[in-house]
């Protein structure tokens, strides 16, 4: 089983599960230049990561292959035990993947979308900023008593400890969400994050 990733992206969550699960795996560090070179894009034709590859199936999108892993490894119990825990867990993952990670898009991609108008740029980075915050409240809000955001370690923590990393680094002032920053300093105390990071030069 490979992941191709870069470093700090979104497969980040993903080789996290990868050490949760404690089984062996290989990853593969890409260049932008190398996800738009043909034999990359063979194998994912958004020219994007996080790519799985486990054996002759390939597998594309963040989510999907988060899924894929927790199912192959039920003993890992990062899914939810029942079909109310499992949907607990869809939510918050579906919360990390289509509201704060799309939202991000706009705070790293604002150049892009604003087709280099500066004053549009600052405006796009501000709103979706912004709008990110509004979805950490919510998550604030959920954390309260709990170490893990469903209750149970699961797949969504690995993906809302990448969307936190990712406020920080954008010198997101989370100081008013001291629920957020609590978990993300437990998280960042756990081994299988800590290996993580360390394999991409994180830590």
């Amino acid at each position: 089983m490979k992941l191709y990733y870069f470093p700090g992206a979104c497969p980040l969550a993903t080789h996290i599960v990868l050490e949760w699960i404690g089984k062996p795996y290989e990853t593969q560090r890409l260049t932008r230049e190398q996800t738009k070179e043909p034999a990359y894009l063979a194998l994912n034709p958004t020219g994007a990561v996080p790519t799985l590859v486990d054996g002759d199936f390939v597998l594309t999108q963040s989510a999907a292959i988060l899924e894929y892993l927790a199912e192959m490894n039920p003993e890992a119990k990062l899914m939810g035990s029942d079909i109310r825990g499992r949907a607990e867990m869809r939510r918050w993952l579906s919360m990390c993947n289509s509201d704060i990670h799309r939202t991000f898009g706009l705070v790293f991609g604002s150049d892009y979308f604003s087709g280099g108008d500066a004053a549009v740029a600052k405006v796009l980075e501000d709103q979706a900023t912004a709008k990110v915050k509004s979805f950490f409240t919510i998550v604030e809000k959920q954390l309260k008593g709990r170490d893990w955001v469903t209750g149970q370690r699961s797949l969504a923590d690995a993906y809302l400890f990448v969307m936190i990393s990712w406020a920080e680094a954008k010198k997101m002032d989370l100081s008013d969400l001291p629920e957020l920053r609590r978990y993300q300093k437990k998280l960042r105390q756990d081994k299988g994050v800590q290996a993580a990071l360390k394999a991409q030069g994180l830590a």
